[in-house]
């Protein structure tokens, strides 16, 4: 069995469930230490962040950034074997988070152990930084490690996430940036009373449905570069007592906005709530900003990874996207750093019988090593 199956397997085996870490980060950092990496914990409330680092003096800072947390399993009848039992299966190695992204972890780890030894003297720094806080609220993980590095003045010049960015093959795929999201908790306030007597009782579902499908319809911006157009999605509405006879007093809408760099979020805030005000609503809304846009300008961090991708493709470039969700690099992005996404195939990702391809993960640590050695010894 190859080292990084072997990690993979061990990794998936620690119920990692966000934010627990189970040990996950300690068997690395152990393994890294042993190659000459210093290692640091950095433990806020209940999340685990490890920081591993290599090499000193000014050349350029590459980190490699992924996260051991892992989301719930749902039912764990409905897996075809124990989510927390990896079992290969046709050259498929399932087990929650194999793709997401335990599989990556565990070439950072090799690709890591293989380029110290390859190149003990390596210009610049190579460092791994995990946290069990990204599939969770994201409050105590990257976001707050990113305001230690602030203080510190801790460099980051590229940064390479392992998400698993892939669609169909390891490799088609490369994400130069990622969207901002801005979520909201709208609370529209009327007058509970009989239906009979709607004069006496002021409806706020009634109110509200303008306003939201105002909102909802709005057409934000064009796109920006490789950026969609900003998108607002009502996710969930709740309102009435359960009896059809009375109106109710009180309407919660949550919904959120994904965008690009033509808006931040303090912008967001302002046009959405114009909207609600416009329509005359008694409303208070809360607001969750979850991470600014980024994008990473053509240069050498993309130039070296669309070469590396295309030779692990077979000469095919790779696609160069900005789409999917969030990543933990938005808040690394602001440091000043150059960031990328690359991982394995998405497909699984979050459902029953997460996988990956065991030839796939095989491959992943000298795709890894590639890049590293692309950008500081070559």
């Amino acid at each position: 069995m190859s080292d990084v199956l072997q990690l993979t397997i061990d990794l998936i085996a620690r119920p990692s469930v966000t934010p627990v870490d189970a040990g996950c980060q300690a068997l690395i950092g152990e393994r890294l230490q042993r190659a000459g990496f210093a290692i640091e914990s950095l433990r806020f409330g209940e999340v685990d962040n490890l920081w591993a680092t290599h090499g000193e003096g000014d050349g350029p800072v590459l980190v490699l950034l992924g996260h051991t947390d892992v989301v719930p399993t749902g039912p764990r009848e409905a897996w075809a074997s124990d989510p927390f039992l990896p079992e290969i299966r046709d050259g498929v190695l399932y087990g929650r988070g194999a793709a997401d992204m335990k599989g990556s972890v565990a070439a950072f780890v090799v690709a890591l152990e293989a380029f110290v030894t390859a190149h003990p003297r390596h210009p610049g720094k190579v460092a791994l930084l995990l946290t069990s806080d990204e599939e969770g609220d994201a409050i105590d993980g990257v976001r707050r490690v990113a305001d230690v590095f602030r203080e510190r003045g801790e460099r980051i010049d590229w940064c390479i996430t392992g998400e698993p960015s892939s669609k169909d093959a390891l490799g088609d795929l490369l994400r130069v940036g990622r969207r901002g999201t801005l979520s909201a908790t709208l609370t529209v306030r009327g007058i509970q009373g009989h239906v009979a007597y709607p004069d006496k009782a002021r409806n706020p579902i009634h109110q509200a449905m303008p306003a939201l499908a105002e909102l909802a319809a709005k057409r934000w911006d064009e796109g920006h570069e490789s950026f969609p157009p900003t998108s607002l999605q009502i996710s969930n509405i709740n309102a009435g007592t359960g009896a059809n006879n009375v109106i109710p007093g009180e309407l919660q809408a949550l919904f959120n906005l994904r965008y690009n760099p033509h808006w931040n979020a303090a912008q967001l805030e302002s046009e959405c709530e114009a909207v609600l005000r416009a329509h005359g609503l008694e409303y208070s809304v809360h607001w969750h900003r979850g991470g600014e846009p980024f994008h990473t300008p053509e240069g050498a961090l993309r130039m070296a990874a669309r070469d590396v991708l295309a030779n692990f493709a077979g000469g095919a470039l790779p696609e160069e996207s900005t789409g999917g969700g969030t990543s933990d690099a938005r808040f690394i992005a602001p440091l000043g750093a150059q960031c990328i996404e690359v991982g394995p195939v998405n497909a699984s990702i979050h459902k029953v019988d997460e996988h990956v391809r065991v030839a796939d993960l095989e491959r992943l640590p000298d795709l890894y090593l590639r890049l590293m050695e692309r950008l500081l010894v070559e």
